[in-house]
């Protein structure tokens, strides 16, 4: 009963409401089912770590054992599933190990595919209530209640989500105010641990950011900005057409990309005016220009309607392919602006209030708004990372590996593109590829002419781009 005691003690009145609420959902649910018709997932994270002790404590304090705070530590009977997988860090399978030993955990091992495994486990056992460490922001919580049935197609199981409202910084409280032990990979810089194959080291936290000395970080518990937890996880690049080792970009952090690593982007224009052809898109033309004089690769650019759904699709096929994806339009008071609320649909979030940003736009546009807040103060949640610059009035707004700029013509771009360069120029972000080197050719030969060399070419330079305009000028 250390946990609960360390709760009650501590003055922080927001930790003892979340916790409160914690045990109030695991004695529910013990009341509801037999102590062999629950099981615990425990994956060796932080969260797995927080509910571990959560139920620890919820399960005496059901039992009425409360003068067992000197009683065995390892009396702890609730079913543990474990799904040992070849890509987890070793740090993790180690502490999920010691774990188990220190309180005694019953560990039912998962070994093959997750899904096939917990169909197994749960036709040989009578498990009928799976706790789990999800919280809001995770990718599985979308759509999920503190109580939930298990999605279609899963084997018939009730969800239950105790730690669901918990924030990155509640996580934090619980474990320090306890002083519970963590994976080791928390102190070396790690937020949110994935795969050996999809995790790094968190760049917010580095210390040294010199490339000739190795990169030191701080541990977990000091990133400032909870929604930012998750900027650890990374998107691997393919091989290269030269046969080097895949690179890794995580929207924040330089890992050594190679020259030859083609990195792509992709523009979407938000704005029926522009479909109707009443208006003319500026920016997509220019942000181009940029991109390649950065040696990036844009691969598309799009125009989709003021609708949720339609920006949604967009930016969900293109930020799953591309390294980076820039949106713009639709963004503002109007009915029609929906481009954050198709951002937020994209990725599975809700939108919900940001505080600080509210606070810029009261400054700007003061108490014009309408409803109990602003609108406009909506962004998708814990995905949403403010880009702050001296020369904007309003902080540029990333979610993941999407920036969704503000501009509505080509000076206020080249104002946001400066700014965003200067933001992202301490972690090489824009600024890791060599730019293009582009050659301009006037002739007054025929396509048949210039087809066959121009073929040639193309064979010996593979890396060379050749295109042409309509008044015969060639491009390499």
């Amino acid at each position: 009963m250390e946990i609960d005691k360390a709760i009650t003690e501590c003055d922080d009145r927001r930790l003892k409401t979340k916790y409160s609420n914690a045990i109030y959902v695991i004695q529910r649910t013990l009341a509801l089912y037999s102590i062999e018709e629950v099981a615990f997932s425990f994956n060796g994270g932080k969260d797995s770590t927080v509910l571990l002790h959560l139920l620890r404590a919820g399960y005496f304090l059901h039992k009425g054992e409360k003068s067992c705070s000197n009683g065995d530590v390892k009396d702890f009977p609730i079913r543990t599933i474990y799904f040992e997988s070849p890509s987890a860090f070793p740090e993790i399978n180690s502490f999920t190990y010691d774990t188990a030993t220190t309180y005694g955990l019953q560990l039912d091992i998962i070994r093959s595919d997750f899904k096939s495994g917990l169909e197994a486990l749960l036709n040989a056992k009578p498990i009928k209530a799976i706790f789990l460490g999800v919280r809001m922001g995770d990718p599985t919580a979308v759509g999920q209640e503190q109580f939930s049935p298990s999605s279609l197609g899963w084997p018939p199981f009730m969800r239950v989500n105790p730690i669901l409202d918990w924030s990155y910084r509640d996580v934090w409280a619980f474990l320090l105010t306890c002083k519970i032990p963590y994976c080791s990979l928390y102190d070396q810089g790690y937020t949110s641990i994935g795969s050996i194959y999809d995790t790094v080291p968190n760049a917010l936290l580095c210390i040294n950011k010199s490339s000739g000395s190795k990169k030191v970080f701080r541990p977990a518990y000091l990133l400032s900005d909870g929604r930012l937890e998750r900027a650890g996880r990374v998107k691997k690049l393919p091989l290269s057409v030269s046969g080097h080792n895949p690179a890794v970009i995580n929207g924040l952090d330089n890992v050594d990309l190679h020259k030859s690593s083609l990195l792509t982007a992709s523009a979407i224009a938000v704005g029926d005016e522009i479909l109707f052809g009443t208006v003319e898109d500026q920016i997509g033309p220019s942000l181009c220009r940029k991109l390649h004089s950065f040696g990036w690769l844009v691969s598309q650019t799009a125009v989709v309607r003021n609708d949720i759904d339609s920006v949604a699709e967009e930016v969900e096929r293109r930020q799953s392919t591309d390294d980076m994806v820039f949106i713009y339009g639709g963004v503002g008071p109007l009915h029609s602006d929906v481009t954050t609320a198709g951002v937020a649909k994209a990725f599975g979030v809700r939108l919900a209030p940001d505080e600080e940003f509210e606070e810029y736009l009261r400054h700007l546009i003061g108490d014009q708004c309408t409803g109990d807040r602003n609108e406009m103060a909506l962004l998708p949640e814990g995905i949403t990372e403010l880009l702050h610059h001296e020369k904007l009035i309003v902080p540029l707004i990333k979610c993941k590996n999407v920036i969704i700029l503000t501009a509505t013509n080509a000076l206020e771009l080249d104002e946001e593109w400066n700014c965003l360069i200067e933001l992202m120029r301490s972690d090489d972000v824009l600024l890791m590829m060599q730019s293009f080197v582009s050659k301009h050719l006037t002739t007054n030969l025929t396509d048949v002419e210039i087809a066959q060399p121009l073929s040639k070419l193309c064979l010996e330079f593979p890396d060379l781009y050749i295109g042409k305009c309509l008044l015969k000028t060639v491009h390499s």
